[in-house]
């Protein structure tokens, strides 16, 4: 293998340095495109209305996900202590996850 690669050094450094070549051409097409994209929205004829929707609702999903994060960690804490549980004493975390699946509906 290393036979072949002296062998070639030449001819893969060639490749090599296309790849890179292309690979910089296509990324700076990419960016080109990007950045000539439109980047804010505006709304037609002046509705002021839709805009006010449109604040309201990002006002709500980010009250939304303003109270689920702190339940979120809360869950995920939860969850690992349970499996830290089921590490130390199998039988009761098996007694513990049927309360839960049966017996709190």
């Amino acid at each position: 293998m290393i036979q072949l690669i002296n062998k070639h050094k030449q001819v893969l450094t060639v490749i090599g340095a296309i790849s890179v070549l292309t690979i910089c051409y296509l990324q700076q097409k990419e960016l080109t495109k990007l950045r000539n994209e439109p980047k804010v929205q505006f709304l037609e004829g002046g509705d002021i209305s839709k805009n006010q929707t449109v604040d309201s609702l990002q006002y709500l999903v980010d009250s939304l996900n303003a109270e689920l994060f702190p339940i979120e960690v809360e869950l995920g804490r939860y969850q690992v202590a349970f499996q830290i549980f089921s590490e130390r004493n199998p039988k009761a975390a098996e007694q513990y996850a049927d309360i839960i699946s049966n017996e709190t509906e």
